[in-house]
């Protein structure tokens, strides 16, 4: 019998997994279908801060997780041997108005307060970075230093092969429940403790005390296009990520659909957003669109990421819900289930424990 039965082959699934194994657990992974099936295996791989207004133990425990990706990532490729496609390139948008620099000036100054002297986020000159973006209207740029990236079909690889070497067991292609008590057939293996992170599927399936399911799926889509000439960092605008990638394309992305057709066709919201990283980044202008991706992203009822035990089913527990931070967030939410699971720590912090949606029952009614 394992020690640990993950459902799910997404980035949390298999970071938990991998944080469970390195620990010396037996680990066991169950996927319905193949591992990155749904969000995970986008194309973007963004890794941005939120921005330091605000402040909160949320806010706190992400700059936790991004200070701590490159390392624990590093250590992911030295076990497996696959290259995640990590890099801490920073991030810059331009400044439109008075009103925008207002607003990175203040954030400037809650950076400074808040990331502890790790990381900045300032005003730069728009000359320092001519060529990647266009000229600002008010020729200022936001720079922060914190913004890194991820490949992140290449980093479920990564994950595969530590999990692999650490002797965890795979198991995909075979049916499987999408949350504790939803109906079907299928039967788990057992284990000491089941982790779902089944995706916008499972979020749908578990239900809270009132009723309503814990959360849902956003579509996103996304494109992947040629670029001969490196970007020397991310760029952004409201709603837009323009992120280089070390094999010399440029990932831009995503919308966030709440309604939609198909969940897994691209159509002209994909077109727009090329348009807009065409105009965002003068580079791109003329590069050719080497692929197209659209999907599910699963989101919590209040945007924050579901990880911790399900109340109402006693060694069941969650990581779901990741949305747009789960790449970011994933390690250290995973190290931090890891070590309550294993008991060597009390576990993610109360922001992200699932109980705040009153005790999901996930028997799909």
């Amino acid at each position: 019998m394992a020690d640990i039965c993950v459902v799910g082959a997404g980035v949390m699934g298999l970071s938990v997994a991998w944080a469970c194994a390195r620990r010396g657990a037996r680990v066991m992974v169950c996927e319905a279908a193949l591992p990155g099936a749904g969000a995970s295996g986008g194309v973007v791989g963004a890794l941005a801060p939120h921005a330091p207004e605000r402040w909160d133990a949320a806010k706190a425990f992400q700059l936790e997780a991004l200070m701590m990706a490159e390392g624990w990532w590093a250590n992911v490729a030295r076990t497996g041997g696959g290259d995640p496609g990590y890099a801490r390139l920073g991030r810059v948008q331009p400044l439109p108005d008075e009103a925008a620099i207002a607003r990175a000036e203040a954030r400037a100054e809650g950076a400074a307060r808040h990331w502890g002297g790790q990381a900045e986020w300032r005003l730069v000159r728009a000359e320092a970075w001519r060529g990647l973006v266009p000229h600002s209207p008010t020729g200022w740029l936001a720079h922060d230093s914190l913004s890194a990236r991820l490949a992140p079909r290449a980093a479920l690889g990564s994950l595969l092969a530590a999990l692999r070497s650490a002797g965890a067991e795979i198991v995909t292609g075979q049916p499987m429940p999408a949350g504790p008590g939803s109906p079907g057939r299928a039967q788990l293996p057992p284990a000491r403790a089941h982790v779902w992170a089944t995706g916008a599927a499972g979020l749908v399936a578990s239900r809270g005390a009132d009723g309503l399911a814990l959360g849902g799926g956003v579509k996103g889509q996304a494109a992947v296009l040629a670029l001969s000439v490196p970007l020397a960092a991310q760029v952004s605008a409201p709603g837009l990520h323009v992120v280089p990638h070390a094999d010399g394309t440029v990932a831009v992305g995503s919308t966030s659909e709440r309604v939609w057709q198909h969940a897994e066709k691209t159509d002209d919201a994909l077109e727009a957003v090329i348009e807009r990283a065409r105009g965002l980044v003068p580079a791109l202008a003329k590069a050719p669109v080497l692929a197209r991706w659209a999907g599910l992203r699963p989101r919590a009822r209040d945007g924050r990421p579901l990880a911790g035990p399900l109340p109402g089913f006693p060694g069941h527990w969650i990581a779901n819900g990741g949305f747009k931070t789960g790449f970011a967030l994933a390690p250290a939410l995973a190290e931090a289930l890891a070590e309550a699971l294993l008991g060597e720590g009390a576990g993610p912090p109360a922001a992200f424990l699932p109980d705040r949606l009153d005790a999901p029952r996930g028997d799909g009614r």
